[in-house]
Parts: C-alpha cells; structure tokens; sequence
C-alpha cells in the first residue's frame, strides 16, 4: 500500500490570474535601467545648469569690473567737476576783485575830474574870466610869465597824465574782466562737457548695474537648481544602490528558487518517469492508479470569499469536489496541518515598500474564509479508475454472486485529463468570487480589480 502511495501519480498545474486580473510591473533591472537613465538626465541637466553657473560667474565678474571703471571715472569725473568749480570760484572771485578794482579806478577818476573842475574854477574866478591866457598875461616880467608857463605845463601835463593813466587802468580792468568772464564761459562748458559725460556715465553705470543685478538673480536660480539637482542625483544614487542591492538579492533569490525549480523538475522528471513505470506495470497487471492535482492560482486580490457561509475555501472544495473521481481536497498544507504546532503553522506578515507580503503560505493563500493575496494552493485527490480488466466480484440485479471482467480499452488513470477540469473549476469559482466581491463596492468596481 506504502508503495502503491509512493508511486500515485502527481501532476501539478499552475493556474494564472491572467484569465481573470492582469498584472503589471516593473523588474528590478527595468528599475535600476530607469533610475539611472534618471540620474544622466538630472547629470545632463546639472552639467548644463553649471555650465551656465560658470557663464554667469564670468559675466557678473565682467559686469563687476565694468561696473568699478565705470565708478572710478565717475569719481575722476567728480573730481574733475570739483576742481572746474574750485576754478570757477576763484575766477569769481578774480572778477570780483576786478570790478572792484574797476569801481576803485572810476572812484579815481571822480576825484581826478573833481580836482581839475576846482582847478579850472579857481583859475577861472582867479583870472578875471581868461584862464590861463591871462594868468600868463597878468605876468609882471618875463621870469614870471615863464614861471607861470612853466606852471601851467606842469599841471596839464600832470592831468594828461592821470586821464591816461586812468584810461589804461579803466582799459586794463575791462580787459581783465573780460578775460576772466571768457574764462568763465570756458570753464562753464568744461563744466557743462564734464556733467554731461557724468550723466551719460552715470547712465551705463545704471544699465551695468541693472545687468549684473539680473546676472546675480540668475545665479542664485542656478545655484538653487544646482543644489536641488546635485540632492536629485544623490538620492537617485542611492535608490540605484539600493535596487542593485535589491537585484542582487534577488538574483540571489532567483538563482535558489531556479535551483529548487531545476531540483523540482528533476524531482518531476523522476517522478514522472517512476510514474509512467508505475503506470505500465499497472497496464500490465490490467488494473489502473489515481493520483493528486496541484493547482496554484496566482494574482488573486484579497478579500475574495466570506467569513461564514461562502467561504472561499469551501466554495473551491464544493466545486472540486463535483469533479467526478475526486474523493479529497486540501487547501494549502492541507492533512500536513495535523503533525504541525501553531508557530509551525501561522503565517506571518510583512510590509516592504508599501506592499504587505507573507512570509510563508501555510493557510494556501486563504485565511478566516478570504482570500489573503498570496497563491491559491490547492489539491484533488483522484481515485483509480474503476473500469479494469482484471475479474472483479459484483451481485447481479437478482442477488446472485458474479466475477466480471470489464473488456476493451479503458485508461489506467485518468488525473491527465482531469487537469484541465481542476482548472476550469477553480477558474469558474474565482470568477464567482470576484462578482460576488463587485457587488459590494459597485462604485470602485476598476479601480479596485484595475490595480
């Protein structure tokens, strides 16, 4: 019996959700590809973001040193202007003095011309009406009238004198003024040249600052995206890290679960092929096998089924258990629950990256009568196939005691062909579930089974 056991014929399937729920994602490389292809796009942006940080920095320096010899000839310009109104002042000043030199020459002149009418008056009421023809009349000898001749000489001379020398003085002074008014005006134009280039200066200066005012906003925009791409970049350096830290672990992972699966499979192989011996030798002896269908569905969501009365795991087992020539079925770990302890048994959880996983599979993807997220497994036990040739005891319809042999071909088992049953009534009672489970929530009804 042992051995009849250890040789039952065990096929598995896989049903995939992919009939009900499609699935979606991204691998691990895909990620890593995408993240660094992230990362030269933030580098690409960050190498054109400093490059134009340089640009910038050598256009502010340039405005800078622009703006300094602007300012320097403003300033020399100043100067300029301070040293055009020192000068100015002075002129004025020099005018000044010249008009009150002018004022005292005229003063001069007031008394030269007062002193000569009171000469003139004197010689004039002194000479009985002549002047000076008869005070050089009047003379009594000869010495005298050249005396008095002399002496008229003497003071025409003196007042010809000062009439030219007021003259020249009153000419000097116009001239003077006049040079210094021309002087002056010279001086004003120079001011007036110097201002005008001082405004003009003063003008760039503005625009210059106005420019290197723009150039140093720009700068700081650049420097604020630099840093936020240089955190960019290190952040993506980092998730890198982590997916490749993640790939490996995974290849890891993929390199055990392919050993295991090569291990399985050759496990199959031999089972297989101790199978189909087992199944020859059963030919043979005109008598047939049963055996044990595996079916995992995968990608079902959770919350499938009810707590009470429509469990999930009891609507799978009703539906299984119309197939005909099934007599058993197990959900997960199934008869196996019996010779484990609860901490052998209990499946745990965990959350990585916002998704809740289980860290084993004991229940077979259904707990408390709901689906929990993990694979649906499931078992059906098949039963011999009972039409053989071999002469078997039966009662014929009127009681009496019969050896009947069962001619022609018949299967020595039938779990192949009962694969696809397995599968069409799980499929059928996922889908059962599924509708039942839409029903509750008609207005989430994509996003919920779209996820």
């Amino acid at each position: 019996m042992k051995k009849k056991k250890l040789f039952s014929l065990v096929l598995a399937t896989v049903l995939t959700a992919a009939t009900v729920l499609p699935c979606y994602g991204a691998s691990t490389k895909e990620k890593i590809s995408n993240a660094q292809a992230e990362q030269a796009a933030a580098q690409s942006q960050l190498d054109s973001i400093q490059s134009r940080i340089d640009e910038l920095n050598s256009k502010k320096g340039q405005s800078e040193e622009y703006l300094s010899e602007l300012n320097q000839q403003l300033d020399d310009l100043q100067n300029r202007l301070q040293e055009l109104q020192d000068q100015y002042d002075a002129k004025q000043n020099e005018l000044v003095q010249i008009q009150a030199d002018l004022e005292d020459a005229k003063a001069k002149e007031e008394e030269q011309y007062e002193a000569m009418k009171l000469r003139i008056q004197y010689m004039y009421e002194n000479s009985s009406g002549n002047g000076y023809m008869a005070m050089l009349f009047s003379s009594k000898s000869i010495s005298e009238l050249i005396s008095r001749a002399e002496y008229i000489q003497k003071i025409s001379d003196f007042d010809r004198d000062l009439m030219h020398e007021y003259e020249d003085t009153v000419d000097q002074v116009k001239e003077k003024e006049t040079q210094v008014q021309e002087e002056q005006a010279a001086i004003v134009e120079l001011q007036q040249q110097s201002s005008d280039q001082q405004e003009a200066i003063q003008e760039l200066y503005a625009a210059a600052y106005q420019e290197l005012r723009t150039y140093s906003a720009e700068l700081d925009d650049a420097k604020s995206s630099e840093s936020a791409l240089v955190d960019e970049i290190n952040s993506k350096a980092d998730a890198i890290n982590d997916l490749i830290r993640q790939a490996k672990e995974e290849e890891i992972a993929a390199q055990k679960k392919a050993e295991e699966e090569a291990a399985a499979a050759a496990a199959v192989q031999q089972a297989a092929a101790e199978a189909e011996a087992f199944i020859a030798a059963q030919m043979e002896k005109q008598d047939s096998c049963g055996g044990i269908i595996e079916c995992r569905i995968k990608n079902v969501p959770a919350g499938l089924g009810d707590t009470v009365f429509d469990k999930l795991d009891a609507t799978l087992a009703h539906a299984i258990m119309s197939i005909g020539a099934v007599k058993a079925v197990e959900i997960g770990d199934g008869i196996n629950v019996t010779r484990l302890t609860g901490s052998e048994d209990n499946d745990g959880f965990v959350q990585k990256d916002g998704i809740i996983s289980k860290t084993s599979n004991h229940a077979g993807g259904i707990m408390g009568g709901m689906s929990d997220g993990s694979d649906i497994i499931l078992r059906a036990h098949i039963k011999p196939t009972p039409s053989i040739s071999q002469s078997q005891s039966t009662v014929t319809n009127t009681g009496e005691n019969l050896e009947l042999e069962i001619k022609g071909r018949h299967d020595p088992v039938i779990v192949p062909r009962a694969v696809v049953v397995v599968e069409a009534m799980a499929a059928l009672t996922i889908t059962d579930a599924l509708f039942n489970n839409m029903s509750a929530r008609m207005d989430r009804i994509h996003e919920f089974y779209q996820r």
